[in-house]
């Protein structure tokens, strides 16, 4: 990690003439990016590092014609010279996904929504004009093959999990069928490929567009499906068809002759079913292949917007054999493989979790019956007892929270445990257990293990809603989360 640190230190003092002040990880999002926020005496920016160096060449030559154009997205400052590391604009924290969750259906939050489904009008037309589409990661144009390998993405790693019986030619046939009238669209132009609330960052009542790197030539429904179905953002069906309508209207004020929107709709229609099933072969692979405990959690949403889809919406063409799995995969039955067992005030289980140190008491003794449990020794994260801003700081602090998350290897090594403590305690609440102890050791009992213990409690208390009883042994803290 300070490897890292000190090439950005170093990018960034050749771009500003000045070192920066501050250099903090931020959390990591789906892809195997991973973003830096630098704060300067001036400005702050975002330090992106990535190993995929076509990726990063790609996102700055997209940045670089966009931001010619005026359009709401970052400037590129500087990028080393293996093209692993670039800063870019920092548009700040808050994302249109997060003012959606705060403020809800509000005037102001469709106001954004209506604010940036005209920035990405403006952006796929007047932005396809002089893009060259070489600069692409891979596919230049989202025609009939990037359709078929969607929907074979969905098939590998979601339907084929399910281990569903159907018949593969007929699939195929189906597969092809759709993809033959999906790529058979009006109008092409540039196809952002992720837009959604979370790659809209608001700064000062304005959106500003990120994460477009995955961008092609392709059908304009396709960006408009993504942002309008996403699960996440939960939006009405009064709300997604107003939202279309303004944005055929934005369309509209563009081109030189009006949409015709009763094929504009039917094609969308179909984009959106593209859209979703492509959103689930990505959380199988993530969630059920990569054990990623976020993704994992996603897919009963996920599976719930393609049913509310499946129950409105027409997609134009005829495809028996995929219509048949589609509603096999969201029936109730289906969603309750991947819906969390939740505790109730009858529930038997208590989880005790604690902290303590190796120096000084050791392993603490499991007093119920059974015995078992976890222990998870946290020494081979970096120490924050070590600096002398934190030695009378506990894990519970603020500063050592962000040393922790932003400076070492904690988020992953509570990652992996949050995988593996959450089969026992499913399995636990199943069988109608009535205890599991977890232990979190370091050197002192102060800083690693006390952080571990409180983010083991959270997150078991967000997805399971279990009784908790927290015992921070060398702090002397005792407390109890539950009913």
């Amino acid at each position: 990690m300070q490897e890292i640190t000190d090439e950005i230190s170093k990018l960034y003092v050749s771009c500003f003439n000045k070192k920066p002040l501050t250099i903090s990880r931020l959390p990591q999002s789906g892809s195997d990016r991973q973003y830096f926020r630098i704060e300067g005496e001036t400005k702050s920016v975002i330090a992106t590092v990535n190993s995929n160096q076509k990726e990063n060449e790609t996102f700055c030559y997209f940045s670089k014609h966009f931001k010619a154009l005026n359009f709401p997205v970052p400037e590129i400052f500087a990028i080393n010279n293996d093209k692993t590391i670039y800063l870019q604009s920092d548009f700040g924290h808050v994302s249109l996904l997060n003012v959606i969750e705060e403020k809800g259906k509000t005037e102001e939050v469709y106001d954004l929504l209506k604010q940036s489904l005209k920035n990405l009008a403006i952006l796929q037309i007047s932005g396809d004009r002089g893009l060259n589409y070489d600069q692409c990661i891979t596919s230049k144009e989202f025609g009939k093959q990037a359709i078929l390998s969607d929907l074979l993405y969905f098939k590998y790693y979601f339907l084929d999990t399910l281990k569903i019986p159907y018949d593969k030619e007929k699939l195929i046939e189906d597969f092809d069928a759709l993809s033959n009238y999906l790529s058979r669209v009006d109008y092409k132009f540039f196809m952002y490929r992720d837009f959604q609330s979370r790659n809209v960052m608001v700064q000062n009542d304005k959106v500003f567009f990120i994460d477009y790197q995955g961008g092609m030539k392709g059908a304009l429904q396709y960006d408009v499906a993504s942002f309008l179905w996403q699960a996440k953002a939960e939006l009405s069906d009064e709300w997604k068809d107003g939202l279309l309508d303004y944005y055929m209207d934005c369309v509209d004020e563009i081109l030189p002759t009006p949409i015709d929107r009763n094929r504009f709709v039917s094609q969308y229609n179909g984009y959106v079913l593209i859209r979703l099933l492509q959103v689930l072969g990505a959380y199988g692979f993530r969630g059920i292949f990569e054990r990623k405990a976020h993704f994992l959690d996603s897919i009963p949403l996920a599976l719930q917007n393609l049913h509310n889809f499946l129950n409105h919406k027409m997609v134009g063409i005829s495809v028996p054999e995929f219509e048949r799995l589609l509603t096999i995969i969201v029936s109730d039955e289906m969603v309750s493989r991947f819906t969390n067992i939740k505790a109730n005030a009858q529930t038997p289980l208590v989880i005790k979790i604690n902290s303590f140190s190796y120096k000084k008491t050791g392993y603490p003794r499991d007093e119920s019956d059974n015995g078992g449990g976890f222990v998870f020794d946290c020494r081979g994260i970096l120490n924050p007892g070590r600096l002398e801003e934190f030695k009378i700081q506990t894990g519970r602090d603020k500063p050592v929270k962000d040393f922790l998350e932003q400076k070492t290897e904690m988020p992953g090594f509570m990652n992996n445990i949050y995988n593996l403590v959450d089969i026992s305690v499913s399995d636990y609440l199943k069988r109608g257990f009535s205890s599991l102890m977890i232990n979190f050791g370091c050197t002192g009992g102060q800083h690693r293990s006390v952080y571990a213990a409180d983010a083991l409690a959270r997150h078991l208390r967000n997805k399971f809603n279990v009784n908790i009883e927290i015992n921070h042994i060398e702090q002397g803290i005792k407390e109890k989360r539950g009913f």
